[in-house]
């Protein structure tokens, strides 16, 4: 008769509590619940985004309860963390927009301040926004303990005379209506009716887009990316995650073990497959950044033109994500990708298990489903994302063509240095078509906080200007933009790049084909206006004015540590 083996200690961080001079933090953790058999138990951290303004986050608290259920039952202590969260669509188009970007940051240093300094042993890491999803997965690379990133999942269509609608058709409105081809109560109609419930914009805007490249990336179950925010199929896979980060945790698998070059390849290609938001670029940068693996601006370029987009999905298609759920989710089309060589197979997942196995326990695509076009007839025989060089940004730019027919555009800037000055000159009808809208003096230091221009964009494409007037910026676009659209141009205005140097009346060119962003102006006239140039002095209060001091360009994800750029790479 053997006695029985004595459990293995799987704790990494939390045998700190151990000692008897710990006795003074164990008193403390006995007011949270914790008693002797409990200290002998990995402390596993849950955080999540939750948040009362906004639908996105509404409802992550509650998940947050679900993935402690999840850790309960795989014998550890969950203890469950809050950070912030900034509303994109409530902050579109006001003052606040400018802390959108920041937080991201914020969020990813608040998750890595509370998880190590709690010596957590691993955590959850549940988000439903376009930055605080990001922001988790820098946090879960900067810890370097055992992780699992949890989607809070895409909301509901709204619906309105049979039609499926969403925030954007919103935004969209109130450009129709300014061209008197809306009432004000069709507009209302469409407001109150666009939002149902819980759970992230529902096209293949940025929070649908970041979820997909995290659950490509192996960071996130199977199926986490694409259930909707109030399914069952949702409860399911939170409550699994719980489970599955103490099996990472048994084995030693780290986020260094996921999250590699390869990784980040298969992200890009999901991203570039279903017509994913622009703001991926700058997100999935900063995240190898944090991950240490080298990735630049330029290596987006080699995807596009290799990927094909394949995804009918809003903006620029007609179906929304949770379509795309109901036709098999993002794990039939890696799966599709997969079997037809797009996708690294061997690359480590959070199940412990490879992307191929993985992928050989999901089913196929829908036969008949219509929200995927075949590799034989896509969408567009490449990628929607495409890196722009030239004289108006040297060190690079960001187009989305998804849905844009036209392949090359030239005209005459009308150049403005706020967004409301664009939109109010929009408004009043004196953008026409041809022209080329500029944003200047909107990127990471000079928003500061490179705000995103949904609102100005959303009504060029509602004034039915979508593909015959261009819009540059060196802030950003929503992934609900569409339309013929150019966003972080770097260096930046504040930065004093070229384009503080761009006159209204220049002739500038977009050119999809050639990859071009030029400025027919030449580096005669360039030096003469730089000599004259007014670059207004950097934001210094408050958590802008960190933010504006510290911030890389948009060329090298907008991070705020970029002081470590030059470390060994993997």
């Amino acid at each position: 008769m053997t006695s029985e083996q004595p459990k293995k200690d799987i704790r990494i961080r939390s045998q700190v509590y151990d000692s008897m001079v710990k006795s003074p933090n164990r008193a403390m953790l006995r007011a949270t619940g914790m008693g002797d058999e409990e200290f002998k138990q990995p402390i596993v951290g849950v955080i999540s985004t939750w948040a009362e303004n906004t639908p996105c986050n509404m409802h992550l608290h509650d998940l947050g309860r679900v993935a402690k259920k999840g850790i309960t039952s795989s014998g550890a202590w969950p203890v469950q963390f809050g950070t912030i969260t900034v509303a994109d669509g409530i902050a579109m188009g006001t003052p606040g927009m400018r802390y959108s970007l920041p937080s991201r940051d914020i969020i990813a240093d608040s998750v890595e301040t509370a998880i190590a300094g709690q010596n957590c042993d691993a955590f959850v890491a549940i988000g439903g926004c376009d930055k605080n999803m990001p922001g988790c997965m820098i946090a879960i690379a900067n810890t370097e303990i055992p992780a699992i990133f949890v989607y809070g999942g895409t909301i509901a269509p709204g619906k309105l005379d049979g039609k499926d609608i969403d925030l954007v058709s919103v935004f969209e409105a109130i450009g129709k209506w300014n061209h008197n081809d809306m009432t004000a109560e069709e507009v209302r109609r469409i407001e109150c009716n666009a939002c149902p419930g819980p759970g992230g914009c529902g096209g293949m805007y940025t929070a649908n887009t970041m979820a997909s490249a995290i659950e490509a990336m192996g960071m996130s179950l199977p199926g986490s990316s694409s259930n909707p925010a109030t399914t069952e199929a949702k409860l399911r896979d939170v409550e699994e995650a719980g489970k599955a980060v103490l099996n990472l945790l048994e084995k030693g698998i780290y986020p260094k073990d996921i999250m590699t070059r390869k990784a980040f390849e298969n992200a890009i290609t999901v991203v570039m497959a279903l017509g994913g938001s622009t703001n991926a670029i700058l997100h999935l940068m900063a995240m190898a950044h944090a991950a240490n693996v080298d990735l630049t601006l330029d290596d987006f370029n080699d995807f596009q033109e290799k990927v094909p987009h394949l995804a009918d999905l809003k903006p620029s298609g007609q179906y929304v994500f949770q379509d795309l759920y109901e036709v098999g989710g993002v794990s039939a089309v890696m799966k599709y990708l997969y079997e037809n060589g797009y996708i690294h197979g061997d690359c480590l997942t959070v199940t412990g298990k490879t992307i191929a196995e993985n992928l050989a326990e999901v089913d196929s695509l829908k036969e008949g489903q219509k929200v995927i076009m075949p590799l034989e007839n896509p969408k567009r025989k490449d990628g929607p994302l495409i890196v722009l060089h030239g004289n108006l940004a040297p060190e690079g730019a960001v187009a989305k063509v998804s849905g844009v027919k036209v392949r090359r555009h030239e005209g005459p800037a009308k150049v403005f240095n706020t967004e409301e000055e664009a939109v109010a000159a929009v408004m009043a009808d004196e953008v026409v078509d041809g022209d080329v809208v500029v944003v200047r003096f909107v990127g990471p230091k000079g928003g500061p906080g490179m705000p995103e221009m949904l609102s100005l964009s959303s009504i060029i494409v509602g004034k039915g200007q979508g593909e015959t007037v261009a819009l540059l910026t060196d802030g950003r676009f929503s992934g609900g933009t569409y339309g013929l659209v150019v966003g972080h141009i770097a260096p930046e205005a504040q930065d004093g790049g070229p384009i503080a140097l761009l006159q209204t009346g220049d002739s500038v060119i977009i050119d999809q084909d050639t990859k071009e962003l030029t400025m027919k102006v030449s580096d005669e006239e360039l030096a003469k206006r730089r000599e004259k140039v007014v670059i207004p002095p950097l934001h210094t209060r408050g958590a802008l004015g960190k933010y504006a001091h510290l911030v890389s360009s948009a060329s090298e994800g907008a991070i705020t540590d970029f002081w470590n750029k030059s470390e060994n790479k993997r």
